[in-house]
């Protein structure tokens, strides 16, 4: 089953958000008042988003958003067969969006993740995030998360940590070249992120 990494569209992101999988359910409905599908798209199309195809359906949507000057908010959600689609899309992130933020001049981007969401908890680490602390009642309900970050200092990882400025210059082109829709060029955002 191949997996492709296409830019997001609203359509999309309706349909990942309306069949999301358990998970990323109760990580969402902690997180936001009376969210819809639609409403949650329009919301991950701020910044950089991109949604990953699996045998040309969407199953996951993923991206980064900037909050003020050089802090950007990752975020991702998807279907039950979202996990299929997970080594594709860390390889995008390592390749495309890291490189995409870092070249906006970011240094920091953060992640949260619900801790009861181990699968979310394992990719992040996997992805190079630092672990920096447990947000104890962030959720709605009184759900805990968990703070990750990537920051430009940081040794720690496989990710755009390592990518010198002088470096991205390049790696912008390339990345305007996934990027067809100009996405990245709206400017603050939020999303769920993870």
């Amino acid at each position: 089953m191949p997996t492709s990494i296409i830019p997001a569209t609203l359509r999309d992101l309706s349909y990942i958000a309306a069949n999301l999988r358990p998970e990323d359910r109760a990580e969402i409905d902690c997180q936001l008042d009376g969210w819809s599908p639609a409403l949650l798209a329009l919301t991950a199309l701020q910044g950089f988003a991109y949604v990953a195809e699996l045998d040309g359906n969407p199953e996951a949507g993923f991206g980064a958003a900037e909050q003020r000057s050089g802090l950007w908010i990752a975020w991702s959600w998807g279907t039950r067969r979202m996990k299929r689609c997970v080594p594709e899309i860390t390889r995008f992130f390592r390749a495309v969006l890291g490189p995409q933020v870092a070249a906006r001049g970011a240094w920091r981007v953060e992640a949260r993740a619900f801790a009861e969401n181990e699968l979310a908890l394992r990719w992040l680490d996997r992805l190079g995030a630092t672990r920096r602390c447990r947000l104890a009642g962030y959720g709605r309900n009184g759900e805990d998360f968990f703070l990750y970050d990537w920051t430009r200092t940081s040794n720690l990882g496989e990710s755009w940590n390592h990518v010198s400025l002088s470096e991205t210059a390049g790696t912008e082109a390339a990345a305007a070249g996934a990027d067809c829709a100009g996405q990245g060029r709206a400017g603050a955002g939020s999303g769920t992120s993870r």
